[in-house]
């Protein structure tokens, strides 16, 4: 009785479960370059995502000043300075690498013969000496030093304008959204040819759509490039445009023709028998009808050309204007790996917005998956 109006697939449970699976392997990592967007250099270097919420202990050494920062006072020779930078405070301090955290805040040892050491609860050090120092070279003062938790844009902001992000979210945007509904639009008309309507050679179609599922991208890379260059095109978004589309094709007609296939028989004939055209078929019952499958397409192919590299670089170009995000990113990668917080948040943008359209179509793509689990079964 699975299937039938009213009844609820056995699947279900399933799909539902694959569905909140993906989306929380998705999201973790996601949530993680979330925050690290807002983190600077060191707080990524030193300590996960996870900890950004608590401080963060840093262990690290400055050099004093040398025998040409002494002053005289009080009979003595002093040398002051700060062994901390920013809003860090301190935990321990040493002049040993051994043990660099041997002695406590405002506590005072003798590192040399008649030479004292005192650092200070805010970081400030004083070293005291009844003779002249004669130091070229400042001594060694490791600290152990806590950051309490901070957070900042101006990662978005070096993003967005000298990173070039701005430029290379935009041109993926126009690649992306005509890659995705152009394909959606030839794909539903050819889909509901082949499911509907009877023409010579149907069969062999379909069986044409199903061989080119398994035809390599990168076999048809360089003709596809060579024939654009001798029609004109060259490389730019039309070109690109045409060649997501050519790329997206089979598999957008085998799933819609496989879903509409399903749809009830009696509502398309009783329309036919009401004097409607294939068209008005088309548009007032098989598209409504067939809007999970759609969405699941939809989802599917924006994440696929949002995501791509290789297409981009063939067909759009490698120049500072022509970059797409995934370009950009390696770009970066190769010439500013330093720079997590750079690449982190570069990062999160990318992903944000196919992540976003996950979430906000997923119950449709959930829907077509179970309606596509009913009629197989």
């Amino acid at each position: 009785m699975e299937g039938m109006a009213g009844q609820k697939s056995s699947l279900a449970w399933a799909v539902n479960l694959a569905a909140f699976l993906l989306v929380l392997l998705w999201t973790i990592p996601t949530l993680g370059l979330f925050v690290s967007s807002f983190r600077d250099r060191d707080q990524i270097a030193t300590s996960g995502w996870w900890q950004s919420f608590s401080g963060s202990v840093q262990t690290g050494f400055v050099r004093s000043g040398t025998g040409d920062d002494q002053v005289q006072r009080d009979g003595l020779y002093v040398i002051e300075g700060s062994a901390l930078e920013g809003t860090q405070e301190l935990v321990s301090w040493g002049t040993n690498a051994r043990m660099p955290d041997a002695n406590a805040p405002g506590d005072t040892v003798e590192i040399d013969p008649g030479v004292n050491l005192t650092v200070a609860e805010d970081g400030s050090y004083q070293m005291t000496s009844a003779q002249p120092f004669e130091l070229r070279r400042g001594e060694r003062i490791f600290t152990t030093t806590e950051s309490p938790p901070s957070f900042t844009t101006d990662n978005y902001r070096r993003v967005m304008t000298a990173g070039g992000l701005g430029r290379a979210f935009m041109n993926t945007m126009t690649v992306t959204i005509p890659a995705t509904v152009i394909p959606i639009l030839i794909a539903a008309f050819a889909a509901y040819a082949l499911a509907w309507m009877q023409f010579p050679g149907r069969a062999v179609l379909t069986a044409c759509v199903v061989g080119l599922l398994v035809v390599p991208l990168q076999v048809a890379l360089i003709p596809l490039l060579r024939m654009h260059n001798d029609l004109g095109i060259g490389k730019g978004y039309l070109g690109i445009w045409l060649a997501h589309t050519g790329f997206g094709l089979p598999l957008a007609v085998y799933l819609l023709r496989n879903y509409m296939v399903g749809l009830p028989r009696e509502v398309i004939e009783s329309a036919r028998v009401d004097g409607a055209t294939e068209f008005q078929i088309f548009r007032r019952i098989i598209l409504p009808l067939s809007f999970p499958a759609l969405a699941s397409f939809a989802i599917f192919q924006f994440l696929w050309v949002w995501n791509d590299l290789l297409v981009a670089t063939v067909f759009l170009g490698n120049t500072r204007e022509q970059l797409v995000m995934t370009g950009l990113l390696r770009e970066l990668m190769g010439s500013r790996g330093g720079e997590w917080e750079i690449l982190a948040t570069s990062a999160f943008i990318s992903i944000a917005v196919p992540l976003a359209v996950f979430f906000a179509m997923q119950k449709y793509l959930v829907r077509g998956l179970l309606a596509g689990s009913v009629k197989g079964g």
